[in-house]
């Protein structure tokens, strides 16, 4: 068990025998530390407004007046999330929020710990790209039952639509349930920057930059993605800039 991140966990489930052992798991799993256990997902949503970082939450579906999904959908940059259900009916849908597992109560204890593994090797692999020595070159997207492969150097620019992002390439686009930030986190540094709030850039593809926006093509269009003006000056230094 060793192995196991150090972790603050919730739990938001209206079923209490499943809380309690959920609790128990929690318990003897050497590093994880229980900060709370909800009966409900808006009791739930005040848990972000205190000072304890929450890194994993195991959440229910099916709850009265808010949803498990409902509640995805109301928080930003959720933290890895590990789905517990009597119902198989909700795991596409769930998936499309990025959860890492998904547990059909009853839970054994077994179960749970693989889905606790999951998350430990999430958070390293995410810990590992941010500090720059990520060696892969490639990210699996996915949606619904599918997993698609997208090599780095395929990708032009992500950009933000609200709840989701978009990542373009050269012949098509994916849209997935997704934050900037967080496919910030997972991409290059040496090759990807933020340009702009909603916009990511594969710096290796920009075609040309005019006044304040960069011109990138894709097979069908030349999109031109705007820069933010605090993202100019960090850009220009990142490039291969000649000047007279």
């Amino acid at each position: 068990m060793s192995n196991i991140l150090n972790m603050n966990c919730i739990i938001i489930d209206d079923d209490k025998p499943s809380r309690r052992i959920i609790e128990e798991y929690i318990a003897k799993t050497h590093g994880l530390t229980l900060i709370n256990s909800y009966a409900s997902a808006i009791e739930a949503i005040n848990a972000f407004k205190g000072g304890d970082e929450i890194h994993l939450i195991f959440l229910d579906i099916e709850m009265p007046e808010m949803s498990g999904l409902d509640f995805l959908r109301t928080i930003k940059d959720p933290p890895q999330i590990v789905i517990i259900s009597a119902k198989e009916s909700y795991a596409l849908d769930a998936f499309e929020f990025d959860v890492t597992d998904y547990l059909l109560k009853p839970i054994s204890y077994t179960r749970f710990f693989k889905a606790v593994t999951k998350v430990t090797e999430r958070l390293k692999a995410i810990k590992y790209s941010a500090s720059g020595e990520r060696k892969e070159d490639e990210i699996f997207i996915k949606k619904r039952s599918s997993l698609f492969r997208i090599k780095y150097d395929d990708i032009l620019w992500i950009e933000a639509l609200e709840n989701y992002i978009k990542i373009n390439t050269f012949h098509t686009s994916y849209t997935i349930h997704f934050t900037l930030k967080r496919i910030f986190d997972k991409l290059p540094s040496s090759m990807f920057k933020r340009v702009h709030r909603s916009y990511i850039v594969n710096i290796h593809k920009i075609n040309y930059i005019e006044d304040n926006n960069i011109i990138m093509h894709t097979e069908e269009e030349k999109k031109s993605i705007p820069i933010g003006k605090s993202y100019k000056d960090k850009l220009l230094e990142e490039i291969n800039l000649m000047t007279k």
